[in-house]
């Protein structure tokens, strides 16, 4: 794989529109690359709106708004070590709550898809042009269910789930998009909005 991005510092917490790490086909091979988290928005989405500030999750893959990346072109993984859920709790205040494989936080991928897309994210910042990703999710299994019940993001973590991901037709990619096992993650820390020990 090709390395785009050199030295990166450990990044405790990504939010909506910051840049990430994503791994995608390029042209020359694999490569690893910054995005911004956030995929073009739909367009009823931005009736009487002057910025899109994208969309980070992923769910109807029959809406003809996505189905236009969801060729291996477009297709990427997305690493990460924890990622977090909020609970609502009785007071209606939020606590984020992380989750993971496991204690040691062992590097796994979020199944995304990318573009290269031209829109204004903030007034200030203008028009730009940039690459975008966004990541699947769907039914939330047992674990991430108790504090999150809607969804949970697709989660793949062996190499040849990752290999069909980039590579297999979409017919048999989309097969992947499924709740982990009961079992598969564990909660790894709660309260604060970044996890110091993952990334």
């Amino acid at each position: 794989m090709t390395d785009r991005i050199g030295n990166l510092p450990s990044l405790p917490a990504i939010f909506p529109d910051q840049s990430a790490p994503v791994v995608r086909q390029g042209e020359e091979g694999r490569e690893l690359v910054m995005m911004r988290w956030g995929m073009p928005s739909p367009k009823f989405a931005l009736k009487n709106r002057k910025t899109d500030p994208g969309v980070t999750n992923v769910r109807n893959l029959g809406s003809s708004h996505w189905r236009r990346w969801l060729g291996p072109e477009h297709r990427c993984l997305v690493p990460f070590t924890s990622f977090s859920e909020y609970r609502v709790e009785k007071d209606k205040s939020r606590t984020p709550v992380w989750f993971a494989q496991n204690e040691d936080r062992p590097l796994t991928f979020f199944a995304g898809i990318w573009t290269e897309w031209t829109s204004v994210r903030k007034v200030k910042e203008g028009e730009v042009t940039a690459d975008l990703y966004g990541f699947l999710t769907t039914e939330a299994n047992e674990t991430v269910g108790a504090v999150h019940p809607k969804a949970m993001p697709v989660i793949l973590t062996e190499p040849d789930e990752w290999e069909t991901w980039l590579t297999a037709p979409f017919d048999e990619a989309k097969a992947l998009q499924r709740p982990l096992p009961e079992g598969a993650l564990e909660i790894v820390a709660e309260g604060e909005r970044r996890d110091g020990e993952g990334g």
